[in-house]
């Protein structure tokens, strides 16, 4: 990757995207801030540095995509990384403890209007601007999506009776689980051709997301996707990875 080479971060006014973004402009990228609200991408994007540009980009909007990305054409005529960060764990609810969003999550009595939102996100929402972004991603030498994902979305990790986590997931989990199996089939896919698509966790990380409550920060969440959006050419494909290694499934 060099300085030519065009990377989009959904989700990238705050948090772990924020971060992606900061890390993959000081590895010479430049950088699309994707953003619902133009104006807080926009100061994002001044944080990132000089080369950044803010997009207005609500990934459940299919206009507001389509828009993105002829504004990416026109601008830049290719795409060389999607980093697809843009995610919820649940409905806003400001003034609920992390305590009660994990209690009201409950499967049993989660309202299916929150698992819907949820995955309209986290699952629908990757997908759809995938599918806009891919003309571009093609036209790039060697695109690379990468797709943050998480360990709670591990049927290997969730079904350990040992694994402290595993009841405290809502919707979140199983979305992420969905993610992954999504990513696998986007990289089959494209297998043969110079794109490579993988999921990260970043991990238990410090944001909005869990009420800050994460034990890690957004420094240390956002090294697994930097670290995917610039594989080489022998990297790997429809993989699950945080940035020590594989993950289960």
């Amino acid at each position: 990757m060099n300085k030519s080479n065009i990377a989009l971060v959904t989700g990238a006014n705050k948090g772990i995207g924020l971060q992606i973004a900061k890390d993959l402009a000081k590895q010479g990228l430049t950088v699309l801030v994707g953003s619902r609200d133009l104006e807080r991408g926009k100061a994002a994007a001044k944080e990132v540095g000089p080369g950044a540009r803010a997009v207005q980009l609500d990934v459940t909007d299919l206009r507001s995509i389509a828009a993105a990305a002829e504004w990416i054409r026109q601008e830049f005529g290719r795409l060389d990384v999607l980093v697809n960060n843009a995610g919820i764990s649940h409905s806003p609810a400001p003034d609920a403890s992390f305590e009660e969003v994990l209690a009201a999550g409950r499967h049993s009595i989660v309202p299916l209007d929150e698992v819907r939102s949820v995955f309209e996100v986290n699952v629908f929402g990757v997908l759809a601007v995938t599918q806009a972004m891919l003309p571009l991603l093609r036209e790039a030498p060697a695109g690379r999506i990468v797709n943050v994902s998480s360990e709670l979305g591990s049927h290997t990790k969730q079904g350990d009776p040992d694994n402290p986590y595993r009841m405290a997931n809502g919707p979140y989990a199983p979305s992420k689980s969905a993610l992954n199996g999504l990513t696998v089939a986007l990289a089959n896919e494209l297998e043969g051709t110079t794109i490579k698509v993988n999921a990260v966790c970043p991990g238990f990380t410090a944001t909005e997301l869990n009420k800050f409550r994460g034990t890690r920060t957004v420094e240390q969440g956002a090294r697994a996707a930097v670290q995917f959006a610039l594989i080489a050419e022998d990297g790997p494909n429809g993989g699950f990875f945080n940035e020590s290694g594989p993950l289960p499934w």
